[in-house]
């Protein structure tokens, strides 16, 4: 009798123990789908096992009755053979109705103009919900799929648009709504991965909120293996996006552009910028040059500077490849990068590469573990060579951290026997102009500080000499000259022989050349 009731025992013990083993493995594999693959449990069997390849869950989202206060909603849903589904109560939403209703609409029309066909094997990106990808498949386009960090099964799978999860040359149509090009924080990587994925000559199609030019040329350079098929604007159907730019792009077939490019160059001089009219627009706006000289320029010129019109607050700085700040004459890491550039330029929530060009050894301690900063220790010059870098006090210039005066360069050779009683060192000058072309693209968006004590004279004809002044979106240049002092009225200063006016020229000569200049201090 006992021995029956020990075996009883010990049978529904090992039965307990089953039953909490098989419930660990189950909360163990919803742990791992929902928080580790940002995947939905809506759809298929509690994320147990995976949606089976031919499931599709839905072919329409159709309304069939409408009262004063609600909207009836019927579903059709084809499901596995076996198992019953459930439709994620999202699509039963106002807000995800609307939307679906709008992108029928958009694709509707896209069929009308030949770029979308019911036979297109079409993604859509970064869709978080899929209102789009369901839209697709309502009108008969129905392989079709969305993309996101988080997948929501059955029309989102998980992916980013920066590394997606398909070969190469899939898609016939790709969909980026929403304005997602923009929020990339690498649209440079973004677009190359959908140039991937994208069959030759097949159709890409953009929803942004910026609308003017500049943004839209910079956009065609983005996606430059694409040809502009049409562009349109449409109101949107939410208040996030009130106003959508939709632009229409095709894929070159094999190498196009490449050979557009080969052959562009080939014809035209490197070191000529073109100014197309809404680059001098954009210059026109800007804050006008100073043409008088300051009797007071550390007063006057200060105050100018309150008075900049920055790029980005005329125009909208998305889709670059790349952002790029390059402060030539850095001075220590709080002087210009972290009290202005960090601070106060508008960068418009992008992440900027940040180049530091200092030869002064003093402050070269200071970057060594500064994140995003480069430090170039040299000194910008118009070829590689050695040089004197010269420390001299300048008491009509601004006053320096620790009474450490600016540093001028000046080849060695020209230096000759020349005594000083500042601070002299041989460095090393680097060809400037060449760095910069090989480290920036013209589709990169950027902005440069030069404060180079005098040698911007011969520093910018080399930018402009060898076509590397087109790369600079924005400038902001402090131009040395024989200014009045600030200790002593009445004198100028005898560190700097050019004169306001060569300065002047010198801005004047770079605006009509088309580069976006600013007076700095």
């Amino acid at each position: 009798m006992e021995l029956n009731i020990g075996k009883r025992s010990f049978l529904r013990n090992i039965l307990v123990r089953l039953f909490l083993f098989c419930v660990s493995i189950i909360a163990l594999r919803f742990a791992y789908v929902v928080t580790i693959r940002g995947e939905s449990c809506d759809v298929g069997d509690f994320c147990f096992f995976a949606v089976p390849e031919n499931f599709n869950v839905v072919s329409g989202v159709r309304q069939l009755t409408t009262s004063s206060s609600s909207a009836i909603i019927s579903y059709s849903v084809e499901t596995a053979p076996s198992k019953p589904n459930k439709i994620p109560d999202l699509w039963a939403t106002e807000g995800f109705q609307k939307a679906v209703r709008f992108y029928s609409s958009i694709f509707e029309d896209l069929i009308s103009d030949a770029v979308l066909s019911p036979n297109s094997k079409t993604l859509c990106v970064e869709t978080a919900t899929g209102a789009d990808v369901l839209a697709l498949r309502e009108i008969g386009v129905e392989d079709s799929v969305g993309i996101s960090k988080k997948g929501f099964k059955p029309l989102v799978i998980s992916g980013q648009g920066l590394k997606q999860p398909f070969g190469d040359e899939v898609f016939d149509f790709v969909f980026c709504g929403a304005g997602v090009v923009e929020k990339s924080v690498k649209p440079g990587d973004f677009a190359a991965e959908i140039g991937r994925t994208m069959k030759p000559e097949g159709f890409l199609v953009v929803h942004t909120g910026a609308n003017d030019t500049y943004s839209s040329k910079s956009l065609l350079g983005l996606f430059n293996f694409c040809r502009p098929v049409k562009s349109r604007e449409i109101d949107g159907f939410d208040s996030g996006m009130p106003f959508i730019r939709e632009v229409v792009l095709q894929k070159f077939r094999g190498k196009g552009y490449t050979e557009q490019v080969i052959e562009k160059s080939s014809g035209d001089s490197m070191n000529k910028c073109s100014v197309p009219s809404y680059k001098q627009d954009l210059i026109r706006k800007a804050e006008p040059l100073i043409e008088e000289e300051p009797k007071k320029p550390w007063i006057t010129l200060k105050k100018n500077a309150q008075k900049i019109k920055y790029l980005p607050s005329m125009v909208d700085i998305s889709f670059k490849p790349k952002y790029v700040y390059v402060d030539v004459g850095a001075r220590s890491y709080g002087s210009s990068i972290v009290s202005w550039f960090k601070k106060q330029y508008p960068k418009q929530n992008k992440t900027f590469d940040i180049y530091a060009i200092e030869a002064d050894k003093t402050f070269h301690d200071q970057y060594k573990y500064k994140k995003g900063v480069t430090l170039l220790p040299y000194a910008a010059w118009v070829k590689n060579e050695s040089l004197f870098f010269e420390i001299n006090s300048d008491p009509g210039h601004k006053e320096m951290a620790n009474d450490r005066g600016m540093g001028r360069i000046q080849p060695v050779q020209s230096a000759g026997g020349s005594t000083s009683s500042g601070d002299v060192d041989e460095i090393q000058g680097f060809d400037f102009a060449d760095w910069l072309m090989n480290t920036v693209s013209e589709k990169d968006y950027v902005v440069m500080k030069m404060d180079v004590e005098g040698t911007e004279f011969d520093l910018i004809p080399r930018l402009i000499e060898t076509g590397a002044i087109c790369l600079i979106d924005e400038l902001f240049l402090e131009c040395h000259y024989n200014r009045w002092q600030r200790c002593c009225p009445g004198e100028r200063t005898t560190k700097y022989e050019k004169t306001y006016g060569q300065c002047l020229d010198l801005f004047t000569s770079l605006r009509n050349s088309g580069v976006l200049v600013h007076q700095w201090w």
